[in-house]
């Protein structure tokens, strides 16, 4: 999501006054260092916001993309990385993979325009899926582009010229988000035959910090470099201060008891309890067991997370093997991590592995590809063909 938000925020910066086009890897055959999803803003004053590459692919894709701006049309480009000479594209890759990357021109005139689409699904904190038509056979199809957006509650946004309508793309949709991962599929109409790209986009990660001491300062830099949503809260007005949280979202001073009333949670919400008190932290842990965040952190050894677990249980205020699912005490992967900052590295590495429902090993001993896979070439895809009747 941080892509896509950079990519929103330097179109309204660059204004009316400038042209753009966006880049969408649409098709991966292979391996590759971007996947499926990866976009790229290109300003017609040449300006590179987003990456569809390690940094190898772009100075081609720039130079077509102006193409693209000029002539008003979109355009499919193939790179077949396979091949260790230099005669495909004039320069070396050897990543290994063939990537097809949709280029299309952004009319601002259009409301529903690929950028409009992008902050239609920013401003929902919803999971939403975002379809990407584009054809195999015919690089300069005039049909091709980002038209659709569905949110979680297949609500459309968008608008397409060719002879079809939301509703008929509604089941790809559906599929996406019952899968939770994004799909391609073909599709044949009168106008002719296809392909979708459906990508699913989740919300950016809202990450609450309970506590704002110096350990806490790292984690919330770190987190604004990934684009994360971060919260910091605290009892004491010493601390909790946006001098020393500025890369923070909002940071407030509240007691344990009245904090979660003053912000909203929801799946994609993570939480790390490290004020270094514990009778703060456990007021905290025992409201965030009835919320529907997805990670809860406890800092500190693993004693302490049993002592909050056996005088709530005691109490009777939960059952713990009802609880134990979404809480990680002591937080964080096992990486020696010794000051602040590598600490940070940990906590943010365990809820990146816990949202993705990765484990967090090493990619030297994983015998699978490191991106998921759905199809025997390696496209993340269905091998459906969508027939629309008319």
């Amino acid at each position: 999501m941080k892509e896509i938000n950079d990519i929103i925020e330097e179109f309204d910066r660059i204004g009316s006054g400038s042209k753009a086009a966006m880049a969408t890897v649409v098709r991966v055959e292979g391996s590759s260092y971007r996947q499926p999803g990866a976009r790229m803003l290109i300003s017609d004053e040449g300006k590179l916001t987003g990456a569809i590459s390690g940094g190898c692919l772009e100075g081609d894709a720039l130079r077509k993309a102006l193409l693209v701006i000029a002539r008003g049309k979109p355009m499919l480009v193939t790179y077949d990385t396979t091949v260790d000479d230099d005669s495909g594209l004039g320069i070396g890759l050897g990543c290994n993979g063939i990537i097809h990357i949709l280029i299309e021109p952004i009319d601002r005139n259009n409301p529903t325009n690929p950028i409009a689409l992008l902050k239609t699904i920013s401003n929902s904190r919803q999971k939403a899926v975002l379809l990407t038509l584009f054809s195999m056979h015919n690089r300069y199809d005039g049909r091709a582009g980002t038209f659709f957006a569905f949110t979680e509650n297949l609500v459309l946004h968008g608008s397409t010229h060719m002879k079809m309508t939301g509703k008929q793309f509604q089941s790809v949709a559906q599929e996406t988000f019952e899968r939770r991962q994004s799909l391609l599929s073909d599709f044949a109409t009168e106008d002719g035959e296809g392909s979708v790209f459906a990508d699913y986009i989740n919300p950016v990660i809202s990450l609450i910090i309970v506590g704002a001491g110096n350990d806490v300062q790292p984690l919330v830099k770190i987190t604004a470099l990934l684009g994360w949503k971060t919260t910091v809260i605290d009892g004491r007005p010493s601390h909790a201060t946006c001098q020393r949280f500025p890369d923070a979202s909002k940071v407030f001073v509240a007691d344990a008891g009245q904090a979660l009333s003053q912000i909203t949670v929801d799946d994609h919400t993570a939480v790390v309890l490290m004020t270094h008190n514990y009778y703060y932290d456990i007021v905290m842990f025992e409201r965030l067991l009835h919320e529907k965040v997805f990670y809860i952190g406890v800092l500190g050894p693993k004693k302490k997370l049993q002592r909050m677990l056996q005088e709530l249980s005691s109490e009777n205020k939960i059952k713990t093997d009802n609880v134990l699912q979404n809480v990680f005490g002591p937080v964080g992967l096992d990486i020696g991590a010794e000051t602040a900052e590598e600490i940070a590295i940990s906590i943010i590495a365990e809820i990146k592995a816990v949202l993705s429902g990765s484990s967090g090993t090493p990619l030297h001993f994983k015998a699978d590809p490191i991106h998921k896979r759905n199809h025997e070439e390696g496209i993340p895809a269905g091998d459906s063909v969508l027939t629309f009747q008319h």
